[in-house]
């Protein structure tokens, strides 16, 4: 068995999982941050309310309006009943006028009820939309908690990693590790490939017996297929 080639295999086994490491602190400092479910949910939420604000508003109007035309209707259903206007035409122009006033504070007493129906709807929106923002948030604290948590545990695993890899670095050849580092830049990452059953796993081509051999002495191999370094295990 090839020590320098065992050795560049942990080596090789110990970058990769210094750059997977590498690539899961990525992925979780991407999740870090606002939701935007929550941001979402909250927006929903913050136009419900905006609603609810805005029917009050028309209902409050409507409301005014009903009460200016029944002082209206009051003041003259007094004239026509007090006796005091005596002139046919002059009370039936008070009568129409009441009747149009009536009918337009019908109108809007219609109108009043719809919105009071529209407001509990939205009421009800609102405390749905409410619940369901306290749920969303709720998770995504408990989320951001265990990306931390998680990023932190990748960070202590990344420092000893990296120790592991700078040990083995101060024992391997520097020629050795010209090679090696020359082969990982140009065999996507594998420099250093396993021989199961006569098999180099860089290529999966079965190596002949004269490589097999060889990989068996301590120096450098390289598979006649891919060239990458062999290890025997």
């Amino acid at each position: 068995m090839s020590t320098i080639a065992r050795q560049l295999f942990q080596l090789q086994e110990l970058e990769l999982a210094l750059e997977a490491n590498e690539q899961s602190q990525i992925k979780i400092g991407a999740q870090l941050g606002e939701s935007q479910e929550v941001v979402k949910a909250r927006g929903k939420l913050s136009s419900a309310q905006k609603h609810i604000e805005e029917l009050a508003k028309q209902q409050k109007s409507t409301e005014w309006e009903i009460e200016d035309l029944t002082v209206k209707i009051k003041a003259i259903e007094k004239k026509l009943y007090d006796g005091k206007i005596f002139n046919p035409k002059e009370l039936g122009s008070l009568q129409t006028e009441a009747e149009d006033f009536k009918k337009r504070r019908s109108g809007l007493e219609d109108r009043a009820l719809e919105l009071m129906e529209q407001a509990d709807a939205a009421h009800k929106s609102v405390s749905t939309l409410t619940e369901e923002l306290a749920r969303q948030e709720a998770q995504w604290q408990n989320e951001q908690k265990q990306f931390n948590r998680d990023l932190e545990q990748l960070k202590t695993n990344h420092v000893d990693l990296d120790a592991r890899k700078q040990t083995l670095l101060a024992q391997i050849d520097a020629t050795a590790i010209g090679t090696y580092r020359d082969l990982r830049k140009r065999k996507g990452g594998i420099a250093v490939a396993r021989i199961e059953q006569g098999t180099c796993q860089g290529c999966r081509i079965t190596l002949p017996n004269s490589e097999l051999q060889q990989s068996k002495g301590n120096g450098l191999v390289r598979c006649g297929s891919c060239g990458r370094i062999l290890y025997l295990p």
